[in-house]
C-alpha cells in the first residue's frame, strides 16, 4: 500500500511540476506566433454595391468593436469582455499606413478575417474569425475599408495594447487557435430560403452565437451548431456601466427561451430597435441593428425555430444581478 501511495505521490508531483513549467513558459512567451502565411492574390473592385453592403456588415461587426468616440475605427477598450480575459483593446483599422491597415493588401485582409493571423504570422486571439462569411461579403467589407467613408479615413490615434490575463495566454496555447485558410470559395446563401439566410445572417454575419451560446471558449467557429449551448445563452458579459449581464436564451424553449415571448414581428422590432415586447430596452452589449432588413431579421427568427431547444432561465439570472445591486 505504501508503494502505491508513493507512486501516486510521484505522479502527482510530476503533474504539478509539468503544469508549473508550462504556466511559466506561457507567461514568458505570451501569445504564440506562426510562420508568415502564404497570402492569396486578391484584388477587390470597389463598386458602390459592395461598399454599401460592406457598410452594413461593418456596422454590425467593425464599428461595434473598433469605433471610438470620434466614430473612426481607431480602436477602443472592449469593456464588455469579462475581466477573466484581461484588459482588451481593439486595433486601429483605418487607412493610415503607419498605425492602421493602409499598407495591407486585399489578400492580407481577407486572410486575416478568415484565420485571425496577420501577414507577419502574429495571431490576434481577441479578433473574431469569419470562416463562413461568403467571399463576396468579405470583399464588400474590404471595399468599405478602402472607401471614402469617414470611419476608415487615416488616423494615427490608437488604443493601448491589450493586456491579456495569464488565463487568456494559456488558452492561446491550448483551446484558442487560428483557423485554417480554405481556398474553397464560400457562396452566398439562397435568399429565398429563409432558414438558410437566417442561419447565414446570424452565424456568419452577426456572429450571434458567439455571445448567445453557453460558453465563450467552447465554440466551433467553423461549425457553430456544435458550440456548447448553441443559442441557449448564459455567457456573462458587462453592460455599459460595467455591471454583469447574461446573454439571452434565443432558442424556442417555451418557458425560458423566446418560444412564447416573441412573435416574429416583435423579434424584428427588438433586434432592429432594441425594444422588447413589454417596452423595456435591451441592455448593452446588445445594441440595435437597424442596418438589417426586416426580411433578414425575420429569416433569423425562422432559423432559430429549427435550433434545438435548451431550457436555460437567463431572465432569472439577470433578475438576481439587478436585485443584488439594490
Amino acid at each position: 500500500m505504501k508503494k502505491v501511495l508513493k507512486v501516486i505521490g510521484l505522479i502527482l508531483a510530476c503533474i504539478i511540476v509539468l503544469a508549473g513549467g508550462f504556466t511559466a513558459y506561457v507567461a514568458i512567451v505570451g501569445v504564440p506566433s506562426y510562420d508568415p502565411p502564404v497570402i492569396p492574390e486578391i484584388s477587390v473592385e470597389k463598386t458602390p454595391e459592395r461598399i454599401a453592403r460592406g457598410e452594413v456588415i461593418a456596422q454590425i461587426q467593425c464599428m461595434a468593436c473598433h469605433a471610438d468616440n470620434d466614430n473612426r475605427v481607431t480602436g477602443k477598450h472592449l469593456a464588455e469582455a469579462p475581466e477573466l480575459f484581461g484588459k482588451l483593446y481593439s486595433k486601429n483599422i483605418t487607412q493610415d499606413k503607419e498605425k492602421g491597415i493602409g499598407n495591407w493588401t486585399d489578400g492580407e485582409i481577407m486572410y486575416f478575417l478568415r484565420t485571425g493571423v496577420r501577414r507577419d504570422g502574429s495571431y490576434a486571439p481577441v479578433m473574431p474569425q469569419y470562416p463562413n462569411m461568403a467571399d463576396e461579403d468579405l470583399k464588400s467589407v474590404i471595399a468599405w475599408l478602402r472607401s471614402d467613408a469617414f470611419p476608415v479615413q487615416p488616423s494615427k490615434k490608437e488604443a493601448p495594447e491589450t493586456e491579456l490575463s495569464l488565463f487568456s495566454k494559456i488558452l492561446t496555447h491550448t483551446m484558442m487557435k487560428p483557423l485554417p485558410f480554405s481556398p474553397t470559395p464560400v457562396a452566398l446563401p439562397d435568399s429565398i430560403d429563409q432558414v438558410a439566410l437566417g442561419r447565414y445572417t446570424a452565424d456568419a454575419i452577426g456572429d450571434c452565437f458567439g455571445c448567445h451560446s453557453g460558453d465563450m471558449i467552447d465554440q466551433d467557429k467553423v461549425h457553430p451548431e456544435n458550440s456548447k449551448g448553441y443559442y441557449g445563452g448564459g455567457i456573462q458579459m458587462n453592460d455599459d456601466k460595467g455591471q454583469p449581464v447574461y446573454s439571452a436564451n434565443l432558442t424556442f424553449d417555451e418557458e425560458t427561451g423566446i418560444g412564447k415571448k416573441y412573435t416574429k414581428e416583435q423579434f424584428i422590432r427588438a433586434v432592429k430597435t432594441g425594444v422588447r415586447p413589454d417596452g423595456s430596452i435591451l441592455r448593452q452589449p446588445m445594441f440595435p441593428r437597424p442596418m438589417l432588413s426586416d426580411y433578414e431579421v425575420g429569416a433569423i427568427y425562422e432559423y432559430l425555430k429549427t435550433v434545438p431547444k435548451i431550457k436555460h432561465d437567463i431572465a432569472q439570472k439577470n433578475a438576481e444581478v439587478q436585485l443584488a445591486k439594490k
